[in-house]
């Protein structure tokens, strides 16, 4: 069973005297050893009954400073008692006795002032914990606490700093992630719209059998198509919330990235001269292996090379370029298009976002073809961005390039 504090401390304070007296007893005598004991005894179990009585009634005392202050003198009070005692039982001249205890009550008083200065600095600090911490809870993120000293409340007022900082970095993160769910609701709703509408409408003219067979016919064929469309819009939401939330794991190998850039570009050839755009690609000599899933990345460049054509009028061209940048691989799509104006560059790998020319998505675009792009790349360890030459112009063509890690060639058995 544990002791209780009263009980601790009369032992303490006993055992203590008994020690005393016990060095008295060796030093000096047997008479001089009972003395002490006499004294020093019942002075410990005064001094620890008024502390035990003083932690039983410490809400009465008030403030830490109150507390500092009556510890102290419980410190220091025994002593002077001690001393008075000693004097009058042990000294016959009057002078060393007034002077003894002259010594000793100036050492009191010291020793008081000096725990009364020290107990200001501890609260001052405490106050400056109490202020910013009523700041904190009243709004405040940028807080400093100028505490005097090394301790453990200079400590404990780090800790809160970086609490404070870690607090205000989540809030930011959320509010930005609010900002961006209720972007996503309202272009997911603004992209639902017209398909939707239109959908109701072929529907009721179906239904009412309007217009002869053919044109019944016609309005099927556009129901298919807004179904596609809803259907392909619905599967990459779905894939860029499952790459992003890192729910889909590739099988990642060594990739030939001039291979499979030369394949991608002959299977997009089609539908860019259909539009008189001509596509070409341009590898680096000895262009090394990228560590990479060769379907995904080859989806990168198909939603790259497809975006660069949309952008593109007649008569333009699409250049791939694949090269070595250190220890990545490094490929680029370049069209002679519009280009992207500098205040959409951070933005054209959001979901959605297509730029302040485009922002209607006239094209039947739904403008997730870049987000998803992002995911995948970023996915495996590389980065994507748009490239803005010192100088360049909007009107001078886009230039989207990513990076990925680069792998050795393993070498064959023998």
């Amino acid at each position: 069973m544990t002791r209780s504090p009263l009980v601790r401390g009369m032992a303490l304070a006993l055992g203590c005297a008994l020690l005393v007296a016990g060095v008295v007893l060796v030093i000096y005598d047997l008479p001089g050893a009972v003395v002490t004991l006499a004294l020093l005894a019942p002075l410990g179990v005064i001094t620890v009954g008024a502390t035990c009585a003083l932690l039983a009634r410490r809400e009465r005392l008030g403030g830490l400073r109150r507390q500092a202050f009556a510890m102290a003198a419980l410190a220091f009070g025994p002593m002077i008692l001690a001393l008075a005692l000693f004097v009058q039982l042990m000294f016959v001249s009057p002078h060393d006795a007034l002077l003894t205890a002259s010594v000793g009550a100036y050492s009191a008083l010291l020793g008081l002032w000096g725990g009364r200065a020290l107990s200001n600095r501890v609260m001052d600090d405490v106050d400056a914990l109490r202020e910013g911490l009523m700041a904190v809870g009243a709004g405040e993120r940028d807080l400093r606490l100028d505490l005097g000293g090394a301790d453990e409340l200079a400590q404990v007022g780090a800790e809160v700093e970086a609490m404070v900082t870690r607090l205000a970095a989540a809030e930011a993160q959320r509010e930005e992630s609010d900002a961006a769910r209720r972007s996503l609701i309202a272009a997911v709703s603004h992209d639902l719209r017209t398909p939707v509408t239109a959908l109701r409408l072929l529907a009721e003219a179906v239904d009412d059998e309007v217009g002869d067979p053919e044109t019944r016919r016609e309005y099927v064929h556009r129901l298919g198509v807004h179904v596609r469309a809803l259907g392909a819009l619905i599967d990459d939401l779905f894939e860029l919330t499952r790459i992003e939330a890192g729910e889909v794991t590739w099988t990642m190998r060594q990739v030939d990235i001039d291979e499979l850039v030369e394949e991608t570009v002959a299977a997009m050839a089609p539908a860019a001269q259909a539009g008189g755009i001509s596509v070409r690609a341009e590898i680096a000599a000895s262009l090394t292996l990228a560590h990479a899933n060769a379907e995904r990345i080859q989806r990168v460049l198909f939603n790259l090379i497809q975006n660069a054509i949309r952008h593109t009028p007649a008569d333009g061209s699409v250049t791939v370029r694949a090269a070595i940048a250190g220890e990545c691989v490094e490929i680029e799509v370049a069209d002679t298009g519009e280009g992207i104006s500098p205040d959409d560059r951070e933005h054209v790998f959001e979901a959605f976002r297509q730029g302040s020319d485009r922002a209607s998505r006239t094209d039947g675009s739904a403008g997730l073809g870049l987000a998803i792009s992002r995911a995948i790349v970023e996915a495996h360890g590389g980065r994507i961005w748009v490239v803005a030459d010192a100088g360049e112009e909007s009107d001078s063509g886009a230039r989207v390039r990513f990076s990925l890690p680069g792998s050795t060639p393993e070498p064959i058995a023998a």
